[in-house]
């Protein structure tokens, strides 16, 4: 995924709203976002060739997506960065994915990530590079591309000319992206799926063999919910994320058809 959008702690009732499109190779095999794992409940799509998956959320309001990140180095990339992504969102709380993200690096060599964490208490961005940061964010939105986390930006020697016109990107996307005074949020949510899509901000990408594969709008708050456009966003319609029945355990609290899930989600920094 390429370009990921979060709104932290912008709406009362909604403290996580994303939306992020995923560029990858038209050719890799994945599947539409389901339910990813039962305990604890994930939702999300998955990568059907590595089995991991690049963006999603669990019954505990945790939020986890990623990015691929442009750096000079040659890394191993000895495990794949979505099977991170899945181990992320079996965590309890954002400050415990911090702590697994960090052992993890320590055990594994990923190729190059944004990984991008959030849930109603911290929301923060880790960037790897062969090395470890993490930026923590503040209540607002936020852009995450190959190349940026919001002002931070890191233009690589293989491909300066791209990476430049990505972080403008980022930048147009994220001014258009802030949050109106009063506007709710399934208004900020219906216009961040229509910049997405929009070519003038240089996100819906369509290449040869490459390109913006799907789009995904996700709420998390009271109740939570997950839109997916399963193609480009310019030309693929949203749809409401839909579970199987039995899909979900019994003991959870939530909506089946929908793919809600139920719960308080209160917490400040």
């Amino acid at each position: 995924m390429c370009t990921l959008t979060l709104a932290w702690r912008a709406f009362d009732d909604t403290p996580v709203a994303v939306a992020a499109n995923r560029d990858e190779a038209l050719e890799r095999p994945s599947s539409p976002p389901g339910v990813y794992d039962e305990e604890p409940l994930v939702i999300a799509p998955r990568d059907t060739e590595a089995g991991g998956t690049w963006i999603g959320y669990n019954e505990h309001g945790v939020f986890a997506g990623i990015t691929n990140r442009w750096i000079d180095a040659e890394l191993a990339g000895d495990r794949s960065r979505g099977l991170l992504v899945g181990d992320v969102l079996e965590a309890e709380s954002a400050t415990e994915a911090a702590r697994l993200i960090e052992a993890t690096t320590d055990t594994h060599e990923y190729d190059g990530f944004n990984l991008t964490v959030a849930d109603a208490e911290r929301a923060f961005c880790y960037t790897w590079d062969g090395r470890l940061e993490r930026y923590e964010f503040d209540p607002g939105v936020h852009v995450v591309v190959n190349i940026a986390v919001n002002e931070v930006v890191d233009i690589p020697s293989t491909r300066p000319e791209p990476a430049r016109a990505q972080a403008a990107n980022a930048r147009a996307v994220r001014e258009e992206l802030a949050v109106g005074s009063d506007e709710p949020v399934d208004e900020w949510l219906e216009r961040a799926g229509d910049v997405l899509g929009d070519h003038e901000y240089g996100v819906c990408i369509h290449r040869d063999g490459f390109g913006t594969r799907s789009s995904s709008i996700i709420a998390l708050g009271e109740s939570s919910s997950y839109r997916f456009a399963d193609g480009p966003p310019c030309r693929t319609p949203y749809e409401e994320v839909t579970l199987e029945d039995g899909a979900v355990d019994a003991g959870l609290e939530g909506n089946r058809e929908t793919g809600s899930i139920d719960g308080d989600r209160e917490g400040h920094i």
